[in-house]
Parts: C-alpha cells; structure tokens; sequence
C-alpha cells in the first residue's frame, strides 16, 4: 500500500522478528523505507531491569543498526534513555492509532486517529498479527487522507511486534 502512493513509512523492529523475518527486513532496506531498533524481545523499560534492557537494546541495534530507537510502550526510565539516546536518536509518537486494541473497530481507529492527525504527526501503527484486521483498513484510510490533502513526503510509523 505505501509504495502505490509513493509513501515511505519508518518501522521500529523487534529483534526477534527480523530474526524469524529476514525476508522483511530486507523488503524494507529495498523499498527505501526507514526503520528502527524496537529492542530484542520488545520489553518494557519500567518492568526490565537497566542493564537487561540496555543489553535486548544492543543485540537489536547489532542486527538493525539502525539508530533510531523507540521504547516499547513508550516505557523508559531516564538512566536507560541517557545511555541509549548517547547512541541511538529516541524517537516517540504524538499520535496513538489504537489498531493493537482488539475491542476497537478499524473505522473506529481512523476516525480518531483522523481527528488529530495533522502534518508533522508521528502516528503509530501496528503490524502484529493482533492488529492486523483494523492496521490495513486503517493505512487505507491514512494513505486515502494524505493523497486527498496533497501530504507528498508524509511518512508513516509502524512497530513490528512479536506475533
């Protein structure tokens, strides 16, 4: 969908998943697309001890070397974002779609997601496979917007999570 309409998106990886992936990754790196580190095993920097989590965040950037870094669930403590951010850019959203949410309705995810959205927005999707029956209808409905309102150069933010 992203190059029917010429868009890049920027996708924050989990470790495993290129791993188990590699093939995707790939198609990533080859479309042109951004991507970036989402740590090895996608856990939490409050629930992580610091050097657990520094560690999932080095064994990701080893395979992505990508530097950019979005903590899972927007969770990190300040002594993981200074060690991480003297490495990596740390690179957060305005803009939670709500697609992971098995209770919501894709039209319900775009309608709010197209009540906030504005240029310069970072939104956050989802690419696990408990997101996907509204992650699809809701890039539809996001591409359809930014053609509609002439957004050339938009990009999207997506985070591949474990299955």
């Amino acid at each position: 969908m992203l190059a029917e309409g010429g868009h890049k998106g920027t996708f924050f990886l989990v470790g495993e998943n290129v791993e188990r992936y590699p093939a995707i990754f790939d198609r990533i790196r080859e479309e042109g697309h951004s991507w970036g580190n989402h740590t090895m095993r996608h856990e939490s920097g409050w629930t992580t001890g610091h050097f657990a989590y520094l560690k999932s965040y080095l064994e990701c950037e080893r395979i992505t070397g990508s530097g950019l870094f979005r903590p899972p669930y927007g969770r990190i403590r300040r002594s993981q974002a200074r060690a991480i951010g003297a490495r990596s850019e740390i690179v957060m959203w305005d803009l939670l779609t709500g697609d992971f949410d098995p209770r919501r309705k894709a039209e319900d995810c775009l309608e709010a997601t197209l009540r906030h959205l504005k240029p310069g927005s970072i939104a956050v999707l989802h690419d696990s496979d408990k997101a996907a029956a509204r992650t699809m209808d809701l890039l539809s409905g996001l591409l359809h917007h930014m053609e509609e309102n002439d957004w050339k150069g938009s990009a999207l933010t997506m985070r591949s999570e474990p299955n």
